[in-house]
């Protein structure tokens, strides 16, 4: 919907500066290519929005900032994914003993292999090896290997329970994805917001120019006038008059002007001392939405709304792994030892082994700790449904105020095109009968008043509408859409 679309520029952003340390993440990219590189180092002092959106992609410290907080969101998910993968750990001792009778060395080495099913079952096998060395004892030698399967029978029992930490990390993913849209969505409409003001201070002090150099132009028809008599000299005071007027609007034009070309920069995280002059042409086409479409679009395509609708899941998942842990820990287990051991000599080596099967049960009485979670995550739920009731009314509010007002600024930039071109052909009127002496200096600088406030009405209700487009896009969560922007978010 926006008008002027940059074409096929892919960027993938390594964020390296000088005594930094560097992160490479994949930044977000046009996918249409742009009719000319941008290039910093030439320092170009023309800028259109499409070099103003693919800086900001490359540059805007949000964006770079939530690039970097994905790297640590991405391996939280990773982790929870590698819950049902076999965990090996290792274990070492080396100790000196000295007792009244003895005194030795010890070393015992012990890796243990574990594995969670998604049903909850737990499996570990492990190995234990020892070696003793002692004065009197002499050297010692065991090594043993040991099996044991615990299956939970209440608490921790079943998929839906045991896998709730993995949706509960691939829910939270989801979410981060549509936050990080949102967050670039809003960067890319701010940068969008401040190079309209940028042109909008460009125009305004082309406005005010334009309007100093029609009076100065007045002043010489007044002398004209005066040496041909047909004036009287007074009256050229109310000229000077307006000139240094408008020679005032001049110097606040430029100041505004400087003002918004470093809010820009600042977006563009450039130097605030690069030359950039907006060359975007303004103009502006009518669109017309429907706001039931625009309601559905924006129910399967905004970040906010769909992350309410995620809250929710989460809600429900934590409500289930609360209910679990208030139940009773009973458990199947099983097991298997063996053992072999013998002196260094030979003598009294021995072999032995023993099973185990049987359950466990844990009971908590009188802690009222373990009903504590329950009852949170229960309010959490419910609280999640009030706030997605609100969201989605928020949600068609916000949609349905969003198409009446770009209609309501498409029907001001008629009403002040219309009236920027009947006071400036009032005003040409009145000039030329200045000319005929039938008019007076007083009439033409107010008439010149009126045509410069609608320039500047017509100039306003023009970005007003465009902005009103951008929030459009920004409201149905279609601002990467629009741009064809990709997030390289894999």
């Amino acid at each position: 919907m926006n008008n002027g679309r940059v074409a096929a520029i892919t960027l993938l952003c390594v964020f390296a500066q000088s005594g930094h340390a560097s992160v490479d993440v994949s930044a977000p990219s046009l996918t249409r290519a742009n009719d000319r590189s941008v290039l910093l180092s030439q320092q170009s002092t023309h800028l259109t929005l499409g070099d103003a959106v693919y800086l900001g992609l490359r540059n805007h410290r949000g964006i770079r900032s939530a690039y970097l907080q994905r790297v640590a969101q991405k391996f939280d998910l990773r982790v929870a994914r590698d819950a049902f993968n076999p965990k090996l750990l290792i274990k070492a001792k080396h100790e000196g003993t000295q007792g009244s009778e003895d005194r030795g060395r010890h070393t015992t080495l012990a890796p243990t292999v574990s594995l969670l099913s998604e049903y909850g079952t737990r499996l570990s096998t492990g190995w234990t090896r020892q070696l003793g060395d002692a004065e009197r004892a002499g050297r010692v030698r065991s090594d043993g290997l040991n099996l044991s399967i615990i299956q939970p029978l209440l608490r921790g029992a079943g998929r839906d329970v045991t896998t709730a930490p993995l949706r509960l990390a691939q829910v939270s993913e989801q979410a981060n994805r549509l936050n990080l849209k949102a967050s670039v969505s809003r960067a890319i409409s701010d940068i969008i917001a401040s190079y309209r003001e940028l042109l909008r201070s460009q125009e305004q002090l082309t406005i005010a120019q334009e309007a100093l150099r029609r009076t100065r132009s007045l002043l010489e028809v007044n002398k004209a006038l005066i040496s041909a008599g047909r004036m009287a000299e007074f009256e050229i005071v109310q000229t000077e008059a307006d000139i240094a007027a408008q020679e005032l609007g001049v110097e606040d034009a430029q100041n505004q002007l400087h003002i918004n070309r470093l809010a820009l920069l600042r977006l563009l995280a450039l130097d605030l001392s690069t030359p950039v002059h907006a060359s975007e042409i303004l103009e502006a086409s009518r669109v017309t939405i429907d706001p039931q479409q625009a309601l559905r679009l924006a129910q399967i395509q905004q970040p906010q709304y769909l992350s309410t609708l995620l809250g929710r899941q989460q809600a429900e998942l934590n409500l289930l792994v609360a209910r679990d842990q208030a139940r009773w820990n009973l458990s199947l287990v099983t097991g298997a030892n063996q053992l072999n051991g013998r002196a260094d000599s030979g003598i009294g080596a021995r072999r032995t082994w023993d099973s185990y099967a049987g359950v466990q049960l844990e009971i908590p009485i009188g802690d009222l700790s373990t009903r504590q979670a329950e009852v949170h995550a229960r309010v959490n739920v419910e609280t999640q449904e009030i706030q997605l009731a609100d969201a989605r009314q928020e949600l068609e509010r916000d949609v349905n105020n969003v198409v009446r007002d770009l209609g309501t600024r498409w029907r001001q930039y008629e009403i002040a095109q219309r009236a920027t071109e009947l006071s400036r052909r009032k005003l040409e009127i009145e000039r030329e009968k200045l000319n005929a002496g039938r008019s007076s200096n007083f009439q033409i600088i107010s008439f010149e008043g009126d045509l410069r406030a609608a320039q500047n009405a017509r100039l306003s209700a023009l970005i007003a509408y465009l902005n009103a487009q951008t929030q459009l896009d920004l409201t149905l969560g279609m601002t990467l859409e629009s741009w064809e922007i990709a997030l390289n978010d894999y």
